[in-house]
């Protein structure tokens, strides 16, 4: 049972939908059409933001996802209605890896790997040579200050871009690549650009860390913690720390009368990464799992017994031989019964040392429900020996067999706090991010913007879908077409959707007639021995 062999990959490759790359930006345009900013100018466009303006996808930043960064499509739309020039800071290759003097420090893209028959295969790290340096400086105007892991607080942080503070972790490496000295703000480089019109994402960040660590971090909320040098990684930002810093934002970008559109929120709790792997994802077809059925639950019975004398019983774990079972996680949310169980199981006849064993380890445990979210990197670990438990176990005495037996993730071991999002971590996100789209659509009204509610559009996409001229765009890993291959960040044709949605929403408010683009003719995801 060391190995009970759980690989997810297959099912939801399937089908998958890998098309070549086609980017019109005028695919919708109608022959003889008259187009107009209305009240808008734009110009000069200018947009602020993080990876998702960045045009990032598949884990890393390479020139095809920039070239259909959803602020580039709406730039080539706007260019029907008196639109200028739109300069990224684009990267040289499709590799996606970056260097720092010639040094790779971050990895490169995902592709689907083949069969060798075209048939996807599973996602793999490209396997290319990355060329871009970011000692070698941008420069030049730029429109698109999309900064690939910022946080709202980051964009007015001096040093962000400094490329001595990379090595340190004080900088973010993106933004060196471009920023205009070494101790500018992103903001500051943007308002200097002097656009005429805007639009502005950023917020994503402020949860997401916290949410696909599966509630590592803290809830700075909850810690009253408005010091926005101290929120922390893969924590959640001050619902406060937000909407002050998102003003000074919104303050600068109109401070020249510039119009511009404000992008809301989405639900990160719908994306891929958290909707791929199911909580009960272990089958009695499994020939490793699957013959160790009966003999778990004998061993899980007198435990069963322990939860139920101290009133607990819905934290009992039964594997079913019929159906999937549930995977055993460990909730911190739970009452620490660890001390209870130990002695309870030592008055039902177990000896103290393996009572106590079990009272440890599952002293907060209990299986998942339909509630709990597993990460998409989950898949990687369940029904695989938890080395660091059977060292610990082994380092106690234990003998390695039956340590083995008491290390597999998500079996015997309960799945540790990284890999799954309970209900408890989930209204921790939920309750920041409608504080954050309340700010948002606040200052939206009250500058005379833009609102645009990708929440809700992005929810459809999740739930029934979307359909386009060609198919429907679905949240479905892989194949649905919506999202990269992280799970995180859309496709090219998930960007294209984003900007039709954001040009609506100019639209409405700003009585311009800027077109939509065919989202059916933007790329989806690509093979490894497609990709260039």
């Amino acid at each position: 049972m060391k190995n009970l062999n759980i690989k997810f990959i297959a099912l939801f490759l399937a089908g998958a939908a890998v098309i070549g790359c086609d980017d019109e930006f005028d695919n919708a345009i109608e022959d003889g059409g008259v187009y107009t900013s209305g009240e808008a100018d734009f110009s000069k466009f200018v947009t602020v933001g993080n990876s998702l303006t960045a045009g990032f996808a598949d884990n890393a930043l390479y020139l095809n996802g920039q070239l259909n960064s959803y602020p580039n499509i709406i730039a080539g739309q706007m260019q029907f209605a008196g639109g200028g020039e739109f300069n990224q800071p684009l990267v040289n290759d499709n590799a996606g890896g970056l260097l720092a003097a010639g040094v790779q420090i971050l990895p490169n893209r995902f592709v689907l790997a083949s069969d060798g028959n075209g048939t996807p295969a599973g996602p793999v790290v490209l396997d290319a040579t990355p060329t871009t340096d970011i000692t070698n400086k941008v420069t030049g105007p730029l429109n698109n200050f999309g900064v690939p892991g910022a946080r709202v607080f980051h964009l007015a942080a001096p040093g962000y871009g400094a490329l001595a503070g990379v090595a340190t972790g004080t900088a973010n490496p993106y933004y060196a690549r471009f920023s205009s000295s070494e101790s500018s703000t992103v903001i500051d480089d943007a308002i200097a650009a002097n656009g005429t019109f805007f639009t502005l994402w950023i917020g994503n960040n402020d949860i997401l860390g916290y949410a696909t660590s599966g509630g590592l971090g803290v809830d700075n909320n909850e810690l009253n913690n408005i010091d926005p040098a101290a929120q922390g990684d893969n924590s959640i930002t001050n619902n406060n720390v937000f909407a002050a810093v998102y003003q000074q934002l919104v303050a600068g970008l109109t401070a020249n009368g510039a119009k511009g559109a404000l992008v809301n929120i989405p639900d990160v709790t719908s994306i891929p990464f958290f909707t791929t792997v199911p909580f009960a994802p272990l089958s009695p077809a499994s020939p490793t799992f699957g013959p160790q059925i009966p003999t778990l639950n004998a061993t899980f019975a007198g435990l069963n017994q322990a939860f139920a004398f101290l009133g607990v019983p819905e934290r009992s774990i039964t594997f079913s031989q019929t159906a999937a079972s549930a995977v055993v996680i460990n909730d911190e949310s739970l009452t620490d019964l660890s001390a209870q169980l130990t002695q309870v199981l030592i008055g039902g006849g177990l000896d103290a040392a393996t009572a106590t064993l079990f009272g440890q380890q599952f002293g907060q445990a209990r299986q998942a429900n339909a509630t709990d979210l597993l990460t998409f990197t989950s898949q990687t670990v369940i029904g695989e020996l938890n080395a660091a438990r059977f060292a610990q176990l082994t380092g106690a005495g234990l003998d390695a067999a039956t340590a083995g037996q008491l290390s597999i993730n998500g079996v015997t071991f309960p799945l540790e706090d990284q890999w799954v999002l309970t209900q408890d971590e989930q209204d921790r996100i939920t309750t920041a991010q409608t504080a954050y789209n309340a700010t948002i659509e606040a200052l939206a009204a009250a500058n005379g913007l833009a609102y645009v509610d990708v929440r809700t559009e992005l929810s459809t996409v999740a739930t029934t879908g979307i359909s386009y001229n060609g198919g429907v765009l679905t949240s479905t890993y892989a194949s649905g077409g919506a999202f990269s291959l992280d799970g995180v960040h859309p496709t090219a044709r998930g960007y294209a959707l984003t900007a039709n949605t954001i040009i609506d929403a100019i639209n409405a408010q700003y009585s311009s007639t800027l077109p939509k683009v065919d989202i059916g003719a933007y790329d989806s995801i690509q093979l490894s021995d497609s990709a260039q």
